[in-house]
């Protein structure tokens, strides 16, 4: 193992994870990177991704604007399935297909995205790296405003990921 994959292991794995989701963002998608979201959270179990109340995810009224979760959404469970395809060490394409949303409070406050679904990605990875075809897998993304509502869902997401193995 070279040196810079030493000091790369060496961050612990939100951090780590949350480098690696900035520079994608800077890098590939500009809109990751302008909201700031933060990996709070990512083992076996679950990833936990939070995004700061700031101005540049507010609406008109002052809430978190319906944009924000959504990139919110897409990035707790992306990074799930990402840290999943690098854990498994193959060269596995990953798209979004489908995406739905039901917004059931205002977000005012730090809001957090859990995906608990870490059982079924890392099962349908391993699926798809022994498999030539394309497969999808929806899962659930919950999100919370623990400052102001605790745990109480404000919107679930079930967003389905798209995988093929590269050849």
């Amino acid at each position: 193992m070279d040196i810079a994959k030493k000091l790369i292991n060496a961050i612990p794995s939100p951090q780590r994870y949350t480098l690696m989701l900035k520079a994608f963002g800077f890098f590939k998608v500009p809109l990751i990177f302008f909201i700031r979201p933060q990996v709070i959270c990512l083992d076996d179990e679950k990833c936990i991704i939070k995004v700061p109340f700031k101005r540049r995810v507010k609406n008109h009224l002052g809430s978190v604007y319906f944009g924000g979760l959504a990139i919110a959404a897409e990035c707790a469970g992306g990074i799930a399935v990402m840290k999943e395809i690098n854990d498994s060490g193959q060269k596995i394409s990953l798209v979004f297909k489908d995406f739905h949303a039901e917004f059931l409070k205002r977000v005012e406050g730090d809001a957090y995205f859990a995906c608990n679904d870490m059982d079924e990605i890392k099962a349908f990875v391993k699926e798809v790296s022994i498999s030539n075809e394309r497969k999808q897998l929806p899962f659930k993304v919950i999100a919370t405003c623990p400052s102001k509502f605790g745990n109480e869902p404000m919107a679930e997401f079930t967003v389905t990921v798209s995988l093929k193995r590269r050849v």
